[in-house]
């Protein structure tokens, strides 16, 4: 992966983070939803943290959708 691509995944990847964990700062309901999203958040740090930047774009990605799925199950709200 060269240097720009790589850059621009680990700030997109930092960017989805910050953005989920605020999302999630608000969140009450289905503790089964919320220690998912919980856990693919820790997995995007943990990637991020060794430098596999698909695999923490990826994790991040899935809190965001168990969020959104969440919501719109009505099983949590934000």
């Amino acid at each position: 992966m060269n240097e720009d691509l790589a850059a621009d995944l680990r700030a997109e990847t930092e960017k989805w983070l910050v953005r989920a964990d605020q999302r999630l700062s608000r969140c009450r309901g289905d503790e089964r939803f919320l220690s998912n999203i919980k856990a693919y958040i820790s997995d995007s740090r943990y990637f991020l943290g060794r430098g596999d930047l698909i695999r923490a774009f990826e994790a991040v990605i899935w809190a965001w959708a168990w969020l959104e799925i969440g919501e719109e199950l009505e099983r949590i709200k934000c």
